[in-house]
């Protein structure tokens, strides 16, 4: 005979009920100018402010071609002339996230955790070493051997980045985040120092591969990832994986 427990059930004194994973919302946007994905994470952000009951928000998207500076600065490492960014349509955006400047393009995968550290247990150190962990883990889906490097946040392969990192944090609220190399064009890396670093070889998961990789699959894959990394539940609309 199949026991039943009851729609409420009672727990002896010394045990405690199984504790609910924490939730974030995920949300897939596909390609997205860089200044609508800001104000979108600062509208996220003051509204995670205000709702004590919501743990955070996840985005994931593709930015059209941009420039973006750290506070740190960074246009000192540009190596080409405004006139120049001008005849492709490439605008210089500064911002408030950690590090320097740096390019994002079509066939980057942007990811955007807007969540709230407190309520997660997490510090900002957790938190950048735990993103660091998401692309290594995703990247290993795809039999691509990554680490990290004393030189700079993010994630290399033979020495060349594939995954850079850069944050802000406002009230424990974290916005901006994580930015891997997966069919996107890497000339727009020489054009500039990129991280604020001269010198180092920026690669992509379709240099390392020799072939485009299905930006849904890998999303999907990654979700895997950041759930098992952070502890946590992920909900978000159904991709397709074909």
């Amino acid at each position: 005979m199949k026991l039943r427990l009851p729609e409420d059930p009672v727990w002896p004194d010394n045990a405690m009920p199984p504790v609910k994973p924490v939730t974030w919302q995920g949300v897939h946007l596909g390609l997205m100018d860089y200044p609508a994905a800001l104000d979108m994470q600062h509208r996220l952000a003051d509204s995670l402010c205000l709702d004590s009951d919501r743990y955070g928000t996840i985005l994931f998207l593709e930015h059209s071609p941009v420039f973006t500076l750290g506070k740190r600065g960074g246009l000192e490492n540009l190596q080409v002339s405004s006139e120049f960014l001008a005849s492709r349509n490439i605008p210089v955006i500064p911002t408030d996230r950690g590090g320097n400047i740096t390019f994002h393009g079509p066939g980057q995968l942007i990811v955007y955790p807007i969540i709230h550290l407190t309520r997660n247990h997490l510090s900002v150190v957790d938190l950048v070493s735990k993103l660091e962990d998401v692309m290594i883990e995703t990247l290993k889906f795809w039999n691509i051997a990554s680490e990290r490097s004393p030189v700079n946040h993010g994630v290399w392969v033979d020495g060349k980045k594939i995954g850079s990192i850069g944050i802000h944090v406002r009230k424990s609220i974290s916005m901006h985040g994580i930015a891997l190399n997966v069919n996107n064009s890497l000339d727009p890396f020489c054009w500039i120092n990129p991280c604020g670093l001269a010198g180092i070889t920026m690669t992509s998961m379709k240099q390392e591969l020799n072939q485009n990789t299905p930006m849904d699959r890998l999303i999907i894959q990654m979700i895997q990832v950041i759930q098992t990394v952070f502890q946590i539940q992920l909900k978000m609309p159904s991709l397709s994986s074909d």
